[in-house]
């Protein structure tokens, strides 16, 4: 068996060692592996990169401009994890469900943005309906998104789980200053006139994620109702990895459902005025890690679910 070589540029990291966890089990895949000290040399770190069949970038956005200027071979595939090139000419954005043009384009592509964990649950929402003309592209929204702390990286949650501080114990809401860095994806991407006014909260769980777009039903394009977002959403989105289900848990729905997994749900919820549309999934499963492996999957043309937890 010709295995594909994949290097983990990063591979320290949360996302990078979650990435490095479910590729190491697989059979079809061979891991370029650097010592501590190689990760920190350029050259090493270049010889990996050019020989790799595909590279997974886990690093800062500076950090990974820096790595794409290293590679030189032109058959290598870069999956990059970071903020930096999600908007960039060139670049496929890694997110198969939102259309069938874009999964083609992944089977292809020779560079893929894997998306933002917060921009990943507004762009499943917002998209396709703003595609449909079922939403326009002028209105203005809002997004609220609760995430688990690893979403922070190695500083956060060493800081959830080592600090012994009263204000870790309740949810702490931030990009207070509306500069968050996934905005400029979420604009981008989902094709709309204005940037949403976008609140992520940070709370005391490990991960999970749960975005929520708050609509009226007078927003709505062709007289659409709830009733019709539910049936678009249900067909839209059947799986495998993600699916439109109206489950929650008597009335509640928890932000660490699906932790742990690699899928994601989307639900619609309301009444005949309000309508509120959510995105339930890990975000460090469908919001990173997952997302980059299921990317891969596609890339190489095998089941879109190998190595992941559905």
């Amino acid at each position: 068996m010709i295995r594909t070589k994949i290097f983990i540029d990063g591979s320290a990291g949360t996302t990078g060692l979650r990435i490095a966890e479910r590729l190491s089990k697989r059979a079809d895949l061979e891991l370029i592996l650097l010592s501590e000290a190689e990760r920190k040399d350029s050259e090493s770190r270049k010889k990996a990169l050019n020989s790799a069949d595909a590279a997974f970038l886990c690093l800062p956005d500076a950090a990974a401009i820096e790595a794409v200027g290293m590679i030189e071979n032109p058959d290598t595939v870069v999956l990059d994890t970071s903020t930096a090139h999600r908007t960039a000419a060139g670049w496929t954005y890694g997110f198969p469900e939102l259309s069938e043009e874009l999964k083609n384009e992944l089977k292809v592509a020779k560079r893929i943005a894997v998306p933002g964990c917060h921009a990943s649950g507004f762009l499943a929402l917002v998209k396709p309906l703003v595609d449909a003309r079922i939403l326009s592209k002028d209105v203005h929204f809002s997004c609220h998104s609760l995430t688990g702390y690893s979403g922070g990286g190695k500083k956060m949650i060493a800081q959830y789980e080592t600090e012994d501080n009263a204000l870790l114990k309740a949810p702490r809401e931030y990009g207070l200053s509306q500069g968050h860095k996934h905005l400029p994806e979420m604009k981008a991407i989902s094709g709309l006139s204005n940037a949403p006014a976008f609140c992520p909260i940070v709370s005391d769980f490990y991960s999970g994620m749960l975005v929520t777009v708050p609509l009226f039903v007078s927003d709505l394009q062709k007289g659409a109702t709830i009733e019709s977002i539910k049936a678009f959403f249900a067909k839209k989105y059947s799986g495998p990895v993600v699916r439109y289900t109206e489950n929650s848990e008597d009335g509640f729905l928890s932000a660490a459902g699906l932790s742990g997994k690699d899928s994601m749900e989307v639900s619609v919820f309301g009444n005949g005025e309000q309508v509120i549309l959510t995105a339930r999934y890990d975000n460090l499963g469908k919001g990173a890690s997952g997302a980059a492996i299921q990317c891969l999957n596609i890339l190489l043309g095998i089941n879109e679910t190998e190595g992941l937890e559905i």
